[in-house]
């Protein structure tokens, strides 16, 4: 039984006693069924806002979920075993100086792994060594080595 349907049944009960409305009790009764059927309406009116809303949050998550996947695509193709898929790590650049030019170039992770590159500003061969360690631990003794 709706809200409705009780606030309806509560006046049927009240019409059937045949209270007057002359009397105080028939006014005061009166006026609380009338306050429960204003009160009903009004819960009905929220009730069907209330669902209007969540069709529309629903329809807004969507579009939302759609942007996501449109933006972040790329991150779905990650390979790495991490937890936070930030991959990050693939796109550290470094700076090397050509000792010749002096220009700055900027290596990638891929680039490093080469032995060696030809700087692009001057031609000059660059050879990478990586022998050495570059830790700045003291444990491992490459200090020492110096």
């Amino acid at each position: 039984m709706t809200i409705g349907e009780k606030v309806s049944y509560i006046k049927g009960l009240a019409e059937g006693l045949g209270l007057e409305n002359d009397t105080k009790e028939g006014k005061i009764l009166n006026a609380i069924i009338d306050l429960l059927g204003d009160i009903s309406e009004e819960i009905d009116c929220i009730e069907e806002d209330y669902a209007e809303l969540c069709e529309q949050v629903d329809a807004v998550d969507e579009d939302l979920c759609a942007v996501e996947d449109f933006i972040y695509e790329d991150d779905d193709d990650c390979d790495c075993d991490c937890d936070c898929c930030d991959c990050e790590d693939d796109d550290d650049l470094y700076e090397v100086e050509c000792p010749k030019c002096h220009d700055i170039i900027y290596l990638d992770g891929e680039m490093l792994e080469e032995e060696g590159i030809t700087c692009p500003n001057c031609g000059t061969d660059l050879e990478f060594d990586f022998d050495g360690c570059d830790c700045d631990c003291c444990d491992c003794g490459c200090e020492d080595e110096e």
